[in-house]
């Protein structure tokens, strides 16, 4: 099963990034996590927060570009290790992973990992397969 995230493209300029938050902080949305990938002219703000539509619509408001994309939040054990084993049932199946950011929890004793594949229900199955949980929307909180 998928989870939203959000893309905003934001131009490369001193604060773009704060005009964002600003506009999720006056709608009340809460940021789960955030992956910033920068080029010389823009960036890309991937976030994970709680309430995707709410926040696609304000962002798109203040005149953001936006878009929603599916992508996987798996638990993996935080310890050593953790990633590379789970890294490693992709790479034996030829998956290749577009782009990954992760996040712990202060109630778990796990780190979340936002993954997004080039074959999501491939990458889905197999992380179930072998025993990793697949968060859904409301597991995110």
């Amino acid at each position: 099963m998928t989870v939203d995230q959000i893309s905003v493209f934001v131009q490369n300029r001193s604060g773009q990034l704060g005009d964002v938050t600003a506009v999720l902080r006056k709608n009340s949305i809460n940021i789960r996590a955030m992956s910033l990938a920068d080029t010389s002219d823009f960036g890309v703000l991937r976030l994970m927060v709680d309430d995707t539509e709410k926040a696609a619509a304000a962002l798109r408001a203040a005149g953001f570009t936006v878009g929603i994309t599916p992508v996987l939040a798996v638990e993996v054990e935080d310890r050593p290790g953790g990633l590379a084993a789970l890294l490693e049932l992709l790479a034996q199946q030829a998956i290749n992973v577009e782009y990954l950011y992760g996040y712990t929890q202060r109630q778990s004793h796990a780190a979340t990992l936002i993954f997004r594949s080039d074959r999501m229900a491939d990458t889905e199955r197999l992380f179930m397969e072998n025993g990793y949980t697949v968060l859904s929307p409301e597991m995110l909180g």
